[in-house]
């Protein structure tokens, strides 16, 4: 090949180089590109003339221009991951928030101060009146385990119950293995296994929590809600006891001309079992929508822990007893301030925000 042939692979590598390096946005870089190596690039009509020349030269020449594009082309992609960099600090640079900045206290008493949502309140109201009572707080995960959320509390696969809830499954692990928890009461069970290793029976806790089924919105029912569950485990635990406890706590919290009633019902992690109901705070007995004309509004479920629930976590039944108990913390919030229907606590309007 010739001086000057070499001579113009040269410049025309350098010249290249030039251009890319003089670009300064990936805009910009896009239009080199098309420059250089496009249909009328001086890259192309260097190839293009490789057909007058001599076989021998024609091939050492077409080698050469190959690797000049192989270069130009590593000198665009660099190029290109350096100015993709740059671009992407300067948006952050654009987006990023000065939180350093100081606001008047004139501005802020003006723009007003938030304040914690009414369920919070009331799970925070709730803890304080069950810790009064002797009660500790424990909490647990919101995602589950098909065997704490269901086998453990006497719930095994196929069994009737299963269908008194509505379960979101999870796309982990093998199917329907994973849940979010349709109650506060796996972490019971996490609570008495805990206690079982560390030999710390006697247990006396609360439970509150975030819980998720695949209801229908309606005037006491939301598809994700929040419950607070409650559970003693002793020796000489009585029914009495669980009674006891459920009217105390009603009195403490919504006031003492509210109070509390037992029904028989069924839950297969209590034995007996029961549904408690409060005076509804609504009507204060006399009945109306929300109670459905009885005067009553149920609150919750409470029972006997179950053998079966101290069997499969180690706890002898023969020597400990215990009760359990569980209600709505949106449902307390509705009847302690008597809001008639509890989809406004998640339709985030400002102006009922703003009474609590």
């Amino acid at each position: 090949m010739s001086t000057a042939g070499t001579l113009d692979h040269a410049e025309l590598e350098a010249s290249a180089r030039a251009q890319i390096a003089g670009a300064s946005s990936t805009e910009q870089l896009t239009a080199v590109e098309q420059a250089l190596l496009g249909k009328r690039s001086a890259l192309k009509a260097a190839k293009q003339g490789l057909g007058g020349l001599p076989p021998e030269e024609r091939r050492e020449a077409g080698a050469v221009l190959q690797e000049v594009q192989h270069r130009i082309e590593g000198a665009l992609e660099e190029r290109s991951r350096e100015l993709a960099a740059v671009e992407r600090a300067a948006l952050l640079a654009d987006d990023r928030l000065d939180l350093t900045e100081v606001v008047a206290s004139q501005v802020l008493s003006s723009l007003g101060r938030g304040h914690l949502h009414l369920v919070t309140q009331t799970r925070d109201a709730l803890e304080d009146v069950f810790v009064a009572m002797g009660f500790v707080v424990a909490e647990g995960p919101e995602a589950e385990t098909d065997w704490y959320n269901f086998e453990a509390l006497n719930i095994p696969p196929a069994h009737p119950a299963r269908g008194m809830y509505d379960t979101f499954y999870l796309d982990l692990g093998e199917p329907e293995t994973v849940v979010l928890r349709t109650h506060t009461s796996p972490v019971q069970i996490h609570l008495m296994e805990e206690a079982v290793a560390a030999a710390r029976l006697p247990i006396h806790a609360v439970m509150p929590g975030r819980c998720f089924r695949r209801d229908t919105p309606d005037a006491r029912h939301l598809a994700v809600f929040h419950q607070i569950e409650g559970l003693v485990v002793d020796r000489g635990i009585t029914f009495a006891d669980l009674a006891g406890t459920i009217e105390t706590f009603t009195s403490a919290y919504f006031g003492p001309d509210i109070h509390s009633r037992l029904r028989p019902a069924y839950f297969p992690f209590t034995e007996p079992s029961a549904e408690f109901e409060i005076t509804c705070t609504i009507c204060r007995g006399a009945g109306c929508r929300t109670c459905s004309g009885t005067g009553w509004i149920e609150l919750g479920g409470c029972g006997m822990v179950d053998p079966a629930v101290f069997e499969a976590v180690g706890i002898d039944p023969e020597q400990f007893s215990g009760f359990a108990f569980g209600f709505g913390i949106d449902r307390c919030a509705q009847m302690r301030h008597g809001i008639a229907d509890m989809r406004v606590l998640i339709e985030n309007d400002i102006r009922f925000l703003e009474q609590f």
